[in-house]
């Protein structure tokens, strides 16, 4: 009777619509539908209005480039500001830059200033807004829905995109065929402003900090070494790379399809987009059934193959039923697997670097998209846009074999939530959180019966070191005592230390147990904190006045 509950409540949770029903997420989502509406709108006026002024296949899916580059480019400092600052205000800067954006963009349209290069600068730019709202709003529902519905939540994400998708671009279609190109750029511009009113309302309750924010270079650098030394976030962004540069031939050149394909007009062009966008809203809707019935690689690269077989169809056909209806399919294939790479990396990463963590993936999937919108584009252009879909195709059904080296992780947040790492480190010096650099040494007593796997173990706790912010680790052996292994590493600053401190985790206690167990019957763990180069613990000369300056000591959570 008891697994009976569990599994109804499992169940449950996996409801695709139970983050709605608390209220913060569900004010956002909701606004967040109609300001993506009016980014596929300005994508959608922008790509029609590229043909208008150039006739190259190149130029129109640079487009697309344009719209994602800055994904690329900004998302990591962007989601490094999410984990530093307040994650509300650094959303609504980007919603208001964005917008300011979008209105000059109108302007200039009415105008009669727009040219190609010009157009395709517009779009990097509001592109580079909406890169810096993204990371700050993808991690902060965790903070808008129980840990329960964060799989539905993210998933609803995606939703909210593609429910856009499903009708934007017909209804951009027909505002370029009543107004023209510069009506849909308006358009754009209003759609921000719900979004960000609700943001602005949001009451958002942080977690207090005991330590200031890290600079913005070192948290990057954080943000980057985390994913250098944390394996399952590695291959989720290379995973997302790959797929997003052999899968954005459908999106780059969908607006040559419609015209060289089908001998279509805008219409054509919004039916398109909106059949995808419908395919994409169920594979988005799918994505908790699946989690719950099939492992993260099978299902991904089951997703990969189907989108390949449809845009080899797609590249084959000339009938908008049979298009449509590949189109439709290959939504629902790629947003299922953009979901599951989204929950890879969401699951894999703790929060005090889950903006960071989801910047870099979004920097490799739309990263790997704008490049892949290029090359796709220069293929149409040089052979046609016939075969560069075969090509693109061809590659997705060939891409699951990256996973026989590198299969997506099976996850889950119980590993990622915070653990409070014990008692604070006596401090008898005056250190401020400038004091450094600080070198901690422990000691472990193993039997050398035992020394090949306490060495395996404590391969596994250096990378969970450097991945929380350790340097120059490295592990010794006393010549002349065997039983006796030295753990070393530093960090700049004391403050980087206690930083290094706050960020321990459940998984990163168990790797620390398993270490721990070898030490033998009697013996004990010894650690030692040093500064190293002393300099400001000492005075310069003996009669150089006192700076002044409190000491922080008992600083660590």
């Amino acid at each position: 009777m008891a697994e009976v509950a569990e599994q109804s409540r499992s169940t449950r949770s996996w409801g695709p619509f139970e983050p709605l029903r608390e209220p913060s997420f569900a004010t956002i989502w909701s606004s967040s539908v109609l300001a993506n509406f009016g980014q596929l709108i300005l994508g959608v006026g922008a790509a029609w209005e590229m043909t208008r002024l150039v006739s190259s296949p190149e130029m129109v899916a640079l487009v697309q480039s344009a719209l994602m580059l800055p994904l690329m480019l900004v998302a990591v400092p962007a989601g490094a500001a999410a984990d530093m600052f307040d994650r509300r205000k650094v959303a609504l800067a980007g919603l208001a830059f964005a917008t300011l954006c979008a209105a000059t963009l109108t302007t200039l349209s009415v105008l009669g200033l727009t040219s190609p290069w010009m157009l395709l600068g517009f779009c990097s730019l509001i592109g580079g807004g909406v890169a810096l709202y993204g990371p700050a709003w993808q991690a902060s529902v965790r903070e808008q829905v129980s840990a329960e519905h964060l799989p539905a939540a993210v998933a609803l994400g995606s939703i909210s995109y593609n429910v856009a998708r499903s009708f934007g671009p017909a209804l951009g279609g027909v505002i370029i065929l009543v107004a023209g190109a510069k009506s849909a750029f308006a358009v754009n511009a209003v759609c921000y402003l719900p979004l960000f009113v609700a943001f602005l309302f949001w009451r958002r309750e942080p977690a207090p900090s005991r330590l200031p924010p890290e600079r913005m270079d070192r948290a990057i650098v954080s943000g980057v070494r985390y994913v250098i030394h944390s394996p399952p976030v590695r291959t989720v962004l290379f995973r997302a790379f790959v797929y997003g540069l052999v899968g954005s031939a459908i999106a780059a050149l969908t607006p040559i399809v419609a015209r060289e394909l089908l001998h279509g007009g805008a219409a054509v062009y919004g039916l398109l987009l909106g059949v995808f966008g419908a395919g994409a809203v169920g594979g988005a809707m799918l994505t908790g059934h699946v989690r719950a019935r099939f492992k993260a690689e099978p299902a991904v690269s089951l997703s990969a193959a189907i989108m390949g077989l449809m845009t080899v169809v797609i590249g084959l056909s000339h009938h908008v039923v049979l298009t449509a209806a590949a189109m439709a399919a290959a939504g629902a294939a790629w947003m299922l697997a953009a979901t599951l790479l989204n929950l890879g990396v969401q699951f894999s990463a703790p929060r005090w670097v889950t903006a960071r963590a989801l910047s870099l993936y979004q920097s490799a999937l739309t990263g790997g998209a704008a490049f892949g919108a290029w090359v796709w584009g220069r293929m149409a252009s040089d052979h046609g846009v016939g075969p560069a879909l075969l090509v693109s195709g061809v590659a997705l059904v060939l891409s699951p074999l990256i996973g026989l080296v590198l299969p997506m992780p099976d996850v889950s947040t119980v590993g990622t939530e915070p653990f409070e790492s014990g008692a604070e480190p006596e401090v008898a010096l005056a250190l401020t959180l400038k004091s450094g650099p600080v070198v901690i040494e422990m000691d472990y007593e193993v039997d050398p019966a035992h020394a090949r796997p306490f060495y395996d173990a404590m391969q596994n706790l250096q990378r969970m070191r450097k991945r929380n912010g350790a340097f120059d680790w490295s592990l010794a052996r006393d010549i002349g005592d065997p039983a006796m292994w030295t753990e070393r590493f530093l960090c700049p600053t004391w403050g980087d230390y206690l930083r290094l401190r706050s960020r321990f985790t459940h998984s990163d206690r168990a790797l620390q147990e398993v270490a721990r167990s070898f030490i033998r019957d009697g013996g004990q763990l010894r650690v030692r904190r040093k500064l190293e180069r002393p300099f400001g613990s000492v005075r310069w000369r003996a009669d150089a006045p006192d700076t002044g300056e409190e000491p922080v000591v008992n600083f660590a959570p």
